[in-house]
């Protein structure tokens, strides 16, 4: 799999000006709404044999490090089955700088997805999509490059508001994150969702997901494409098998 937009691509080289330029253009090519070829109430973990064939494909990408380089993983399911996966180690050129993640890490995941012969329906990745002061987070940046349906997964809120406490929140709770001061978006505009995954019901401690569109998904249908892929745990289920491939493939080249 190979990028489509090819002139979006991550360059790490470029300054800070740049990238956050680069940024912007991708947030104006993006779209932040439903045009998925597959249908996304068609996304599940189950294992029907009747209806595998045509079950949705979706992928779950995630990393590891070693020193100044990335293991990069991708994993794809259809319905509970896993179909493919692949990995590249790559080196690290910049640090980490919060809101240009793309660019410290998207090269990276580019080369695993070079490796992958399956064509993903939707994509998850372990970060921000239009949760991001420009509305371009890593879900957002690599779908556009790709022009595949993606959707960020982020343990943290980089930016934007919730009108609503989240802590002690049952399993399945969800409220809006819409856009303030920080988000170049109109204040109040919904990024994405806070998604309550998982909880202990005697101890409620576990935060929330904090899920947004990255391209050609709408909030609505990103939260509700997590919400299928979650099987018990915190992580939806293709960025969880990603995060222990991963892991199981820096043990590998450690």
């Amino acid at each position: 799999m190979t990028p489509v937009r090819p002139e979006f691509v991550p360059d790490p080289s470029q300054s800070r000006a740049e990238m956050e330029a680069l940024q912007r253009r991708v947030a104006d090519a993006a779209r932040f709404a439903d045009d998925l070829e597959s249908d996304p109430a068609a996304v599940s973990l189950a294992d029907d044999a009747t209806l595998a064939g045509d079950r949705p494909v979706v992928a779950g990408v995630d990393q590891a490090f070693l020193d100044d380089r990335a293991v990069s993983a991708v994993v794809c399911l259809r319905g509970g089955t896993v179909v493919e996966r692949v990995h590249a180690v790559t080196d690290l050129s910049v640090p980490y700088v919060p809101g240009l993640l793309s660019f410290r890490e998207g090269g990276p995941i580019l080369a695993a997805f070079e490796r992958l012969e399956a064509t993903p329906d939707v994509v998850l990745f372990d970060g921000s999509g239009r949760i991001h002061y420009r509305q371009a987070g890593l879900a957002t940046h690599l779908g556009v490059v790709l022009d595949v349906p993606s959707v960020g997964v982020a343990k943290n809120l980089l930016c934007g508001r919730i009108e609503a406490d989240v802590d002690g929140r049952p399993a399945g709770w969800r409220a809006p994150v819409v856009a303030d001061a920080d988000l170049d978006a109109p204040d109040g505009t919904v990024v994405g969702y806070a998604y309550q995954s998982r909880q202990y019901d005697s101890n409620p401690v576990i935060n929330p997901l904090y899920v947004s569109p990255g391209h050609r998904v709408s909030a609505g249908t990103a939260v509700d494409l997590v919400a299928a892929l979650c099987d018990g745990y915190k992580l939806p289920e293709p960025t969880r098998l990603a995060d222990a491939y991963a892991e199981e493939c820096k043990a590998e080249h450690g």
